[in-house]
C-alpha cells in the first residue's frame, strides 16, 4: 500500500497546506501522523479551535473532494500537544476523519498499525506525554515525569510507569513482523534521535547527544516489527545526513524537521528500501 508520513508539524498551516494539496493531487492509500500537531505554547495561543477548527474544515473538505479516494488516516499526539485536547482528536475520529492510534491495534489489510505517543524525561514543562523510559534516571538537564505540568490527570502511576513496561504489555496475538509502529519518539543511538547538544555541559555532566527512547530501541532490536515511524528530534536529519536507518531487519523512518519545509516521508509496504522524502 503506498502511503505518506509526516510529523511536528506544529501548528504551522502553510505545512498542512502543502500537505493537503499534495494529497489532493496524490492521494495516498494511508497517512500517517506522528504527533506533535499544535504549536508550540499552544494553551498560551489565542486560537483554542486548531483541531476542531482549521483541521476539522481542511479535512472535512479533502473528504468531500477525494470521496472514496480519502486515505485512511491513523495520527497520534506528541509531547507538545497538551493532552486536554485529546477529546477532540477522538471527535474528528467519531467523525470518520482519521483513526486515534495511541496505545491501540488497528487491522489494515495484511498489516496491524500501532500508536504510541509517550517519549521520555526532558527539559521541558510539558509532561502529558512523558514517561520514564526504562528506569527512573533521567538525563542531566531532564526533569522528572511526575514534576512540571499536565493538562489532565493521568490514568497511570507517574513516579513507576514507564515506556519499557508499556513496549511489554503490546499484544502477542498480532505478528510483530506485519506491524507498523507510529511513534513519537525515536529508538536511543541512532541516526533518527541525534540531537545538538555536542559539547554542552551540566554541572560538569557532558550531555547525550543521543535522546530517544531505550526502551523502544530494544523492542526493536528484539521482536523487528516491519516498519517503526518517528518524529520529535527535527534536527536529527540535518545532523546525520540521514532520516531513515534499518535496525536489523526493521526500516525505521523519521518525518521530523529542522527547517520551513514539509519533510513527507512516500512509501510502498511492498518495497521499504524505496522509500523516498520529499522536502516540500
Amino acid at each position: 500500500m503506498n502511503c505518506y508520513f509526516v510529523s511536528d508539524l506544529h501548528g504551522k498551516t502553510e505545512l498542512y497546506e502543502k500537505l493537503f494539496h499534495h494529497i489532493l493531487n496524490h492521494p495516498p492509500e494511508v497517512l500517517f501522523i506522528g504527533g506533535d500537531i499544535m504549536a508550540h505554547g499552544y494553551l498560551e495561543g489565542e486560537d483554542k479551535d486548531f483541531i476542531m477548527g482549521y483541521l476539522y474544515s481542511r479535512l472535512s473538505d479533502l473528504k468531500d473532494h477525494l470521496k472514496d479516494r480519502y486515505p485512511d488516516i491513523y495520527i497520534i499526539m506528541g509531547n507538545d500537544d497538551p493532552r486536554v485536547y485529546e477529546e477532540n482528536i477522538i471527535k474528528l475520529e467519531k467523525k470518520g476523519l482519521w483513526h486515534y492510534a495511541n496505545q491501540k491495534i488497528f487491522a489494515h489489510g495484511q498489516y496491524y498499525v500501532v500508536g504510541y505517543s509517550f517519549i521520555p524525561p526532558t527539559p521541558f514543562g510539558l509532561k502529558d506525554w512523558e514517561k520514564y523510559d526504562v528506569s527512573r534516571y533521567v538525563d542531566p538537564g531532564c526533569s522528572h515525569p511526575y514534576q512540571g505540568m499536565r493538562t489532565v490527570v493521568p490514568d497511570y502511576d507517574t513516579e513507576y510507569s514507564n515506556i519499557k513496561m508499556d513496549m511489554d504489555n503490546i499484544s502477542e496475538d498480532i505478528d510483530i513482523r506485519k506491524t507498523i509502529f507510529l511513534f513519537h519518539s525515536p529508538p536511543y543511538n541512532t541516526v533518527l534521535d541525534r540531537a545538538a547538544l555536542d559539547g554542552k555541559m551540566i554541572d560538569y555532566v557532558p550531555l547525550d547527544v543521543h535522546v530517544g527512547s531505550i526502551a523502544i530501541q530494544r523492542f526493536i532490536d528484539e521482536h523487528q516489527p516491519l516498519l517503526t515511524l518517528h518524529g520529535h528530534i527535527h534536527e536529527a536529519s540535518t545532523i546525520t545526513g540521514q532520516w531513515k536507518q534499518k535496525i536489523g531487519k526493521t526500516h525505521a523512518y523519521t518525518a521530523a524537521y529542522d527547517e520551513e519545509k514539509l519533510a513527507l516521508v512516500n512509501f510502498d509496504t511492498s518495497d521499504l528500501d524505496k522509500a523516498e522524502r520529499y522536502l516540500l
